[in-house]
């Protein structure tokens, strides 16, 4: 038997996820002492947290990687005690709720979505784990709960209630609307509760300014470090190399991955195997922290947050063929219009614009240049309507821009002129 296939028949191991995480936190002890990590901590859990707020700036960067590593590690041990498969879907939601847990989730914001899907769960008679991804993903409307908590001038006891009674019925929500919203975009955008979270985001905000508590997109940014770039690419190489090994010491099966389209859902784990997806996960991390260094970025918290989110879709949805016509649309659309390129702002919405790949997956890398150029027009526009309360804030662009385009590349596709037996 394989190394893949011995590998593979075990979907129970969390062992790689608990390492990971424990070694962020201890990662952070390199860049601040416990004292001044606790300290930090304490402003990250007590911080409004809508976007974009980066953890790094309001408490540093050892209790941003605790924030991050202990979030993960809680939440990788809780679905390994109740023995929930580790999926390709389920390590894209661990590694985005890491990524996005450096600027916008912590511990404080995220239990009473989760108890709201908890108790959805049980309301609807069935087993929590068939709503796993949603309590993962759904965490992205974080933000509510801490602005309600800490954003607008109450008392903490009243704040604490009111918010997470709202963040516990956020969590029954999204279970009910996600399903119905992967029909509007077809599964062509893989945040679909990116989307689903922005309408509910939308609601919540016209909500608070009926109320007079409007909230606005703000702007918290550290400077990095450009150490974190060093550990950035060792970890990708050590990721590529046991990927490596666990296929065999070879990459048979690297092309027919790239060949997917990467629609939703796409469980390249299962599919293609671990080992080579492991090794797709790597080279997606690697472009794009190069990408980031080229384009003299900081790896801040949003822009880290940003390449982990890619790294993690690198087993369910994203490759390297479908997400370069993306970054291409994307960097046109930047270079043609008034916003400026090389801002963090800029980056942020080109790493993540790459939900879109499957639409360069499936209809070639045109129709992905226009999907990434249609994804920045708007995902500005997006923003002002949830006012920054839906950290997916690119999932709720990404699915107008599928909902829009897919249509269109199907009429074409279907069209006369590309049927070999139509007449020209």
């Amino acid at each position: 038997m394989s190394r893949e296939k011995i590998y593979v028949r075990n979907h129970y191991r969390y062992d790689a996820i608990f390492i990971f995480s424990i070694l962020v936190i201890f990662v952070g002890l390199f860049f601040n002492s416990p004292k001044e990590i606790y300290q930090g901590y304490i402003k990250i859990l007590t911080s409004p947290s809508h976007l974009l707020t980066d953890y790094m700036a309001v408490g540093g960067i050892g209790a941003t990687f605790f924030n991050a590593g202990s979030l993960m590690l809680l939440a990788s041990f809780v679905l390994w005690k109740r023995k929930q498969l580790l999926t390709g879907p389920i390590i894209a939601a661990l590694f985005t709720l890491f990524g996005f847990s450096l600027f916008g989730k912590n511990l404080f914001n995220t239990i009473p979505i989760t108890m709201g899907v908890y108790l959805y769960s049980k309301i609807q008679g069935v087993r929590f784990d068939t709503y796993t991804m949603n309590s993962l993903f759904g965490t992205a409307l974080g933000p509510v709960v801490s602005y309600l908590c800490f954003g607008i001038d109450i008392p903490f006891v009243q704040g604490l209630i009111i918010s997470y009674a709202v963040g516990i019925l956020i969590g029954m929500l999204i279970p009910a609307l996600s399903s119905s919203f992967l029909r509007f975009h077809q599964g062509y955008s893989l945040y679909n509760i990116g989307f689903t979270c922005g309408v509910i985001g939308l609601f919540i905000q016209g909500t608070f300014k009926s109320f007079s508590l409007e909230v606005k997109n703000v702007s918290v940014l550290s400077e990095g470090n450009i150490t974190i770039s060093i550990l950035m690419y060792v970890f990708f190489i050590c990721v590529l190399l046991i990927g490596y090994y666990l296929n065999g010491m070879k990459f048979d099966g690297l092309l027919e991955l790239f060949k997917s389209s990467g629609r939703a859902p796409s469980d390249f784990g299962n599919i293609y195997g671990r080992g080579v997806s492991m090794i797709n996960m790597a080279l997606l991390g690697m472009i794009y922290t190069t990408y980031v260094m080229i384009m003299k970025q900081p790896l801040n918290g949003p822009i880290l947050g940003g390449i982990f989110t890619i790294f993690g879709f690198g087993i369910f949805g994203k490759h390297v063929r479908n997400v370069l016509p993306i970054l291409i649309g994307a960097l046109i659309a930047y270079f043609l219009n008034i916003y400026d390129p090389h801002s963090v702002s800029a980056t942020v919405t080109v790493l993540f614009s790459t939900n879109l790949a499957p639409i360069a997956g499936e209809y070639g890398i045109l129709a992905g240049m226009f999907a990434g150029f249609g994804h920045v027009s708007i995902v500005s526009s997006v923003g002002l309507l949830h006012g920054g309360l839906n950290l997916y804030n690119n999932g709720f662009s990404g699915g107008f821009v599928a909902a829009t385009l897919v249509p269109v590349c199907e009429s074409i596709k279907n069209s006369r002129f590309f049927d070999d037996k139509g007449e020209n």
